[in-house]
Order: structure tokens, then sequence, then C-alpha cells
């Protein structure tokens, strides 16, 4: 039986390992603490002064900056991030939180798992491709389209919060991040390479597929090229918006069928680099994706024409847009992780549920049709279709669109972001703030809103209050003022008539 090592990090504190290695990385090999709580991961070669500098000031200042203050907690579950550095026979290590269980395969691969992946790591690689899930995963493992928009929501969000901290993570990818679309959670790792721009440079480029055009057409330079282009925060936007990408339409951005040059290797740096071209630019159709080179398991997500990526609605659409058109090949025009957060939440108020029970997506955007239907297996909505246009007021008495919309499904819920217009959703929410105000229900095909905790709520046309515990139905052209404090929205109904 192994024995268990003791030492300590630097600071002091006291640290335990099972002196076996359990994994193995690129730089690292790992050992388990004696309750598995959390592993030490020792550098095979031992980092240089400025690297060294830099392991200490992840563990310390930028760990303190974001876990130290207020809604820090709330970060434990989107990084594994390390918590201290550690020095034993000349050998350095960082300690870092082993990760959560449902990170974890629990049903693995189809045909009884056949890969032999039940317990191992969720690597986001797994989900990214139509091939990988529908030829490998156990439909149990495979999550639907509202977890894939949570998981989308909460990488956005950590990538905002090392941003807004002057830091960028440098090798964005699907094998960084662990995601559970089961359970709607995402958690980013390999913390420990983290960019200070003008401080600690990116000990790598990143992974193919996540690299952004510039640093791909100039990496032929020498390290000390003053042209050469560097992973940063820019970069960082690229790589999410490829990730984001990926997990909702399982398919590759930049990764059409045009050929740049017969050497397969020029032709891997243009197509990724200075010729990178998106597969469903509007104008430039040159790097399609062909369905008929495409394998029966990629299908139809290949089809760009038949799943295009307005599909993911008019709030990730745009901004797809911009990160892949007009962005490509200029930095400074790539949505920010703030932006794509916005965005994704907004859209997770425009899906629907699918009719169709063995739909594998379960849900899609509403397509802002009188006959909407499921993109996926086509099948249509059938009955009244409530959705609630939400207004707001900056001067009093006159609202203005913002932008936003809830769609209505049996059980839907309102919450207070949707009442105030000044709360958003974010890392700082109370538990409070986290509960529902009220709730749909269909009744003999007809719609109510439920009124849990919205006092002062008002039916516009009639000047009729909704008291606490009472319901409301739903008409169309109906307005309802959800709240009369300052900030307070106003919905107007609008009833879809797709019986």
């Amino acid at each position: 039986m192994a024995s268990v090592i003791k030492t300590r990090t630097l600071d002091g504190r006291p640290v335990e390992f099972i002196d076996e290695i359990i994994g193995q990385g690129a730089m690292k090999d790992v050992y388990f603490s004696p309750d598995k709580t959390y592993v030490v991961a020792f550098y095979r070669d031992r980092p240089s002064p400025q690297s060294r500098d830099r392991l200490e000031a992840i563990t310390g200042a930028f760990r303190e900056r974001i876990f130290r203050q207020e809604g820090g907690e709330y970060w434990k579950n989107l990084f594994c991030w390390p918590t201290g550095l550690v020095e034993l026979h000349g050998r350095i290590g960082i300690t870092v939180p082993s990760y959560q269980p449902h990170f974890f395969f629990r049903w693995g691969s189809k045909h009884g798992d056949f890969l032999d992946i039940r317990g191992k790591e969720k690597e986001g690689k797994w989900f990214a491709s139509a091939s990988n899930q529908s030829r490998f995963l156990d439909p149990r493992e495979r999550g639907d389209r509202l977890g894939y928009l949570r998981i989308g929501v909460l990488m956005s969000r950590a990538v905002r919060r090392l941003h807004a901290a002057g830091l960028a993570h440098s090798d964005l990818s699907y094998k960084n991040v662990l995601i559970d679309p089961v359970g709607g959670n995402a958690c980013i790792i390999d913390i420990d390479g983290l960019v200070v721009p003008d401080k600690y440079p990116p000990d790598v480029v990143g992974t193919p597929d996540f690299i952004a055009p510039e640093v791909v057409t100039t990496s032929h330079l020498p390290k000390e090229d003053p042209a050469r282009k560097w992973p940063n925060i820019a970069t960082d936007r690229h790589a999410l918006a490829v990730l984001l990408y990926m997990y909702l339409l399982y398919r590759h951005p930049l990764r059409g069928d045009k050929v740049h040059d017969p050497d397969p290797q020029l032709d891997e740096t243009l197509s990724m680099g200075e010729r990178a071209l998106f597969v469903e630019h509007p104008h430039d159709r040159s790097n399609r994706i062909k369905p008929e080179n495409a394998r029966p398991s990629e299908m139809p997500w290949k089809d760009t024409d038949r799943i295009p990526y307005t599909v993911t609605g008019p709030y990730l659409a745009p901004l797809f847009s911009r990160a892949f058109i007009d962005g490509l090949h200029q930095p400074s025009l790539r949505p920010t992780a703030d932006e794509w957060e916005q965005a994704l939440v907004k859209t997770t108020d425009l899906i629907q549920p699918c009719r169709n029970p063995d739909c594998a997506q379960k849900w899609y955007v509403f397509d802002n049709t009188t006959r909407p239907r499921c993109p996926f297996c086509g099948t249509p909505y059938r009955g009244l279709l409530p959705v609630l246009n939400l207004y707001s007021s900056r001067q009093e008495g006159h609202f203005k669109p913002d932008n936003h919309r809830l769609m209505v499904y049996p059980n839907q819920s309102l919450f207070p972001w949707h009442v105030d217009r000044s709360i958003s959703p974010n890392e700082r929410f109370s538990d409070e703030q986290k509960r529902r105000v009220g709730y749909f229900v269909l009744r003999d095909d007809a719609w109510f809103l439920v009124n849990e905790r919205m006092p002062g709520m008002l039916d516009v046309g009639t000047k009729t209050e909704i008291p606490i515990g009472e319901k409301i139905r739903l008409q169309d052209g109906q307005q309802l003022l959800l709240s009369r404090e300052e900030g307070g929205r106003l919905v107007v109904v609008q009833m879809v008539d797709a019986r």
C-alpha cells in the first residue's frame, strides 16, 4: 500500500497526499489526498522563476481577489482554482480541489459502456460534436438544449469574471472545461497558466480548434518578434465563441470543406489562421460544409441549411455573426463574455419544450412565427402560445420595450429579474432573489398567471389589482404591470394561435 506523504504549502498549511500517481497531464503528475477532497499536482520540469512567480500570484493574490470578495463562494463551483503551492524534494507542485461528482460519467458510453469511460471525467470534447454524441455516449449522459444553455451561461460568467480581474485563461477549450449537460454544470480547469498582460505571458498558444486566427497566422514568427500574437483576453473571446457554437450546434464554425492548399499542414494553418472563414458566412459560401461529405452520425448538424446558426435565436445569432464574421480577423469586434452571458440568459427565456417526447433536444428557441415548430425534429406547436413582451419605464408613465421576451409553458416561472429591469441574474444573487414570484398554468385551454410574490400587480386595462395568491387569465393584447416600484416592468401579452 502506498505511503502518505506529509508536507506544507509555502504559506504553512498542512498537505498530505498518497504516494501514487493517479493521473498525468502534459506537464504534471497528480496525486490524491487521503480523503480525496483535493489533489497535489507536481510539475515534472521545474518551473522558471517567472512561472513560479505566476503560480504564487494565482494561489495568492489573484485567488484572494476572486474568492474573498462578496459572492466569492459562488466561484468555487465554476473554477477548479489552485489553492496552494508546495515544494518537495526539489519539485514544485500545486494543491487543487477535486472535481465535483457530477463531472464524472455515471453511465459512460453506449452498449454497456463499451469505451469503459464510466467514472471518468466529463471532458467537454465528448459533447462538442454530433459524432461523439451519437456514436459513443449513452443517451442518459447527453442532456438537452436547456442544459447546454445553462452551461453556456456558466462558462460565459466564469470567463467574464476572469477578464474583469484583468486575467486571460489563454487556453480555453473543450479539454479545459468540464461540463455536465444533464445537470447543467460547467467548471473551468487548468487555471495555472493564466495570463496577465505585460506581466505573465502565456506558456502555450492554445488548443487546436480554439486558437484565434491572429495567433495561428503569426505562429511561425520567433517568440521575440513584436509582430507575433499571443493568447490574451481577445483570443479568449474567440475561444469562448467557438465553445458556445460547438455546444449548441455540434460542429466547428471554421471547419468547412474549402481546401486552401494541397499540403495538409499548410491547409490547416491557412484555414484556422490567415484565411479562416465562417462555414455559414452569408456572402462567401466557399467554406460551406458539404452534407454529402458528412458521416451519417454527423447529420443533420453538418447541414447548415437545415440547422443554421440562426436557430440559436435573436440574441445569440447576432453575436455569432460578430464573432465569426466581423470579429474573426478583427479581435476588437469580438463579443465580450458579458454580452454572451446576457444573451444566453435572455435566450433561456425564449425557449419552448418540444411536444415530441422522442426529440433529443427537448427544447427549442421560439422562431417568432405564427406556426412555431421544433427545428430539430420538425414537430409543430399546437395550441395557444402566450408570449410576454417586457417593457420598462425610464420616465414615469412611459414604457419602452426591453428587447426581452418570455415564453410561457406549464409551470414556467417568473423571477425578480423579470419584474424589475434593474435586477440581472448573477453571482451576487441572494437565496431570496432566486425564489420565483409567479408561475403559469394551462387549464381547459386557457393560460393563467398565478401571483405568488408580486405586491401591487395590476391589470392595466381594467385597473384591477391581482392580489398575491390570486391568478389572472392571459389575453391577447393584455397589459400587466408587475411592479409599481421604480424599474418595475410592464408586460404586454401576445397570444400566438397555433391551434
